[in-house]
């Protein structure tokens, strides 16, 4: 066997970052900034009403009250957008709307809250300092500045910025494509009827979601049997559109595991260099890992949790890495342990747990089911102890790593 870091620095060391591509926002939209992006001008481009109300000079209203309102001529009205904005004299106002730039001369806005909302003169009853309610040019974004940085992931607040400083267009590591395909002759579609000794598939559709969580897009494709050439030709048929694939099933020590059998002899002309080994883990000892015409491969078990805990341990951080960014795990905490728990000497554990925050700390407490097929405790889960290679009997009360699962 070998250790899951060593398996992990193989699969990273093959797979490369996704060449950019220059794309519309909205295509952007998950793809990973692969340049920086700076203002060309301020944000805001001018000083403007941060509120609806009236534009004055602050000094003809300093002594205004509820007792002693100030009274104004209002001169007009300024929308947002108005191109047209005139200078506005001592003692005189104009109402103004959110967004609206300042006119000359004035140097406050007083809120339309404090006035009785007149057209023609408009009464106001308190007093503002200078600058009051005035979005200042260059108070979000000064020109020049770098307002995304390369490297980040493009998701709703970045893309609204890079609107707001003009771009239609920018270079990104798009999301990587990845074809999920389960094996098994015993596999159905959920929905259909099955015969006795048949389940319905649930691993592609896990794994696909998993997928999609770790930033890539995901196809699932429909599942295929137990004969190689129908598995080899599903795969040769998806490189069009895959930058990576996983399966699931057909990796382990049976007589028909049909994937290993595919890759168990080159064919002419096809560039396939897929190794199959044991990975000191569990669950999820039995792994493959390789190129298909260059497009990275990732062959997992088949039993649910052992492709799920596989997934992310090994798929999610070379999908990152496919993005240009840095191959990190799942974020981790420090968590007390709420029982004792058995763990087999030489096998770094995973386990299924309930992670609680109380008193200062996180504890977690494990699932009572750990079978490798056992799904339900899965789905129930919120992260995985992860139990070193050295831990044995490991007692209530230790201090364990805990991954956090996407939720």
């Amino acid at each position: 066997m070998i250790s899951v870091d060593a398996h992990l620095a193989g699969i990273l060391g093959a797979v490369r970052p996704l060449p950019p591509l220059e794309l519309a926002l909205l295509e952007a939209a998950g793809g990973v900034l692969a340049e920086p992006v700076e203002a060309p001008v301020a944000l805001p481009p001018f000083d403007n009403s941060a509120m609806d109300g009236y534009a004055v000079v602050a000094a003809d209203v300093a002594g205004a009250s509820a007792d002693s309102p100030v009274t104004l001529p209002v001169i007009g009205d300024i929308a947002a957008g108005d191109a047209g904005v005139t200078a506005l004299r001592p003692g005189l106002t104009a109402r103004i709307m959110t967004g609206a730039a300042m006119p000359a001369g004035a140097d406050a806005v007083i809120p339309v809250e404090w006035t009785d909302g007149g057209t023609a003169t408009v009464r106001i009853t308190r007093p503002c300092p200078p600058g009051h309610y005035i979005r200042r040019s260059g108070e979000d974004v000064v020109a020049g500045q770098v307002v995304v940085a390369e490297g980040a992931r493009l998701g709703a607040a970045q893309l609204g910025m890079l609107a707001a400083v003009g771009r239609s267009h920018v270079r990104v590591r798009p999301r990587p494509r990845v074809v999920v395909l389960s094996t098994g002759a015993e596999l159905r579609e959920p929905g259909s009827k099955l015969a006795p000794g048949q389940i319905w598939d649930s691993n592609s559709f896990m794994l696909t979601a998993a997928v999609q969580e770790a930033g890539a897009k995901g196809y699932r494709q429909a599942t295929v049997g137990d004969e190689p050439e129908e598995v080899r030709a599903t795969l040769l048929d998806q490189l069009g559109r895959a930058d990576a694939i996983v399966t699931t099933g057909g990796v382990s020590m049976g007589a028909r595991d049909v994937v290993k059998e595919v890759f168990a002899e080159a064919r002419p002309g096809e560039a396939a260099t897929v190794a199959f080994g044991k990975v000191a883990m569990r669950p999820g000892k039995p792994q493959g890992f390789g190129l298909l015409e260059g497009v990275p491969i990732f062959t997992l078990p088949g039993n649910p949790v052992s492709a799920y805990v596989s997934f992310q341990v090994f798929v999610r951080p070379a999908l990152r890495a496919m993005q240009g960014l840095p191959p990190e795990p799942l974020p981790t905490v420090t968590a007390v342990l709420a029982e004792d728990v058995r763990s087999p000497a030489g096998l770094r554990h995973f386990l299924r747990a309930r992670l609680a925050y109380e008193r200062g700390h996180y504890t977690a407490a494990p699932a009572e089911s750990q079978g490798s097929h056992q799904l339900q405790s899965l789905s129930s889960a919120d992260s995985l102890i992860v139990l070193p290679e050295d831990a044995e009997d490991v007692p209530a009360g230790s201090q364990v790593e805990v991954m956090r699962l996407p939720s």
